[in-house]
This record gives C-alpha cells, sequence and structure tokens, in this order.
C-alpha cells in the first residue's frame, strides 16, 4: 500500500472513531453536562464542552470561526506534509493527527465547542483535563514525530566521514 494512501486512510480512520464516539457519547449514552459514568477503575465517561483550544484557553465569545479558520489552514498544512513525507513513522502520525483535528473543527463548527469525554484517573487522582479520541489520536502523533526526529540519522555527507 502507498504510505500516503495508508497516512490518509488512517487520518479518515481516527475522524470517524472519533465523530462515533462522540455522537454515542451524545445521544447514546445521554450524558449531562458533568454528569460521571465509571467505564473501567481508571477511566470515566464525563462530558464537557470544551469552548476554547488546548486546555480551555481563548474560550471567549466570538473565537469559533477564528479557532476553526485556524484549524482548517493548520489541517492544510498538515495534508500536505503528509504528502511530501516519505517515511511510515512520519505518514501514520500526520493521518492521526489530521484525523483527530478535523473532528475537533467539525466539532467546533457543528456544536461550537468540542466535546470531550474521557477522564483519567488513578487511585484518586485525576489526569487534569478530559479528552476525547481525536486528543488522543494527535498526542500519540505528536509523540511519535518527536520521537522519529529524536532517532533519526542523518545522512552524512562522504566527505564529512570521520575515519
Amino acid at each position: 500500500m502507498d504510505r500516503r494512501l495508508a497516512g490518509y486512510l488512517l487520518g479518515l480512520a481516527v475522524l470517524v472513531a472519533d465523530q462515533a464516539t462522540k455522537y454515542w457519547v451524545l445521544h447514546g449514552l445521554h450524558l449531562q453536562d458533568g454528569s460521571r459514568l465509571a467505564v473501567l477503575p481508571v477511566v470515566n465517561f464525563v462530558l464537557v464542552w470544551n469552548h476554547g483550544i488546548t486546555f480551555g484557553m481563548f474560550a471567549g465569545a466570538g473565537a469559533k470561526v477564528l479557532l476553526a479558520t485556524i484549524a482548517s489552514a493548520v489541517i492544510i498544512a498538515l495534508c500536505v506534509w503528509l504528502w511530501r513525507s516519505r517515511n511510515w513513522p512520519t505518514v501514520l502520525a500526520i493521518g492521526a493527527i489530521t484525523g483527530g483535528a478535523i473532528g475537533n473543527v467539525a466539532d467546533r463548527l457543528r456544536y461550537g465547542a468540542v466535546v470531550d469525554f474521557i477522564q483519567a484517573h488513578i487511585a484518586g487522582i485525576y489526569f487534569p483535563w478530559v479528552f476525547n479520541v481525536g486528543d488522543s489520536a494527535i498526542c500519540c502523533g505528536v509523540a511519535v514525530l518527536m520521537l522519529e526526529s529524536l532517532l533519526r540519522r542523518s545522512p552524512v555527507a562522504a566527505g564529512d566521514r570521520q575515519r
């Protein structure tokens, strides 16, 4: 399979999973704002509407269109980066990031806020943010890009090799 196609298909899969889980939380579970449903000993579902961006920043009125426009520009840049990328880890990471970003932009345009619902905790200590499938894909994709960048060996020119 062509790596570009794989990257775009992964992005599509993340987008579908993100939107399907948000639909299920909103229309299947009928969670109310702030209500909690224990799913696993370390995971709750808690409906939170994120009107801002990361960690709720810039949640003021009128920010919806601006944030969606900026995110759309970033998504276009990610698609170009994916198209130009040559290695599998980068292509798949960008695909995951793009799918998550599109899912969050769709929420912002549809609802005016991003639907977050996954709350992680252990031994009474709660992760400080509630997130969604798209957010998880974005974080995993960024982690892969960082690791790939740190572990990548730079090509060495023939004249620069040490003997």
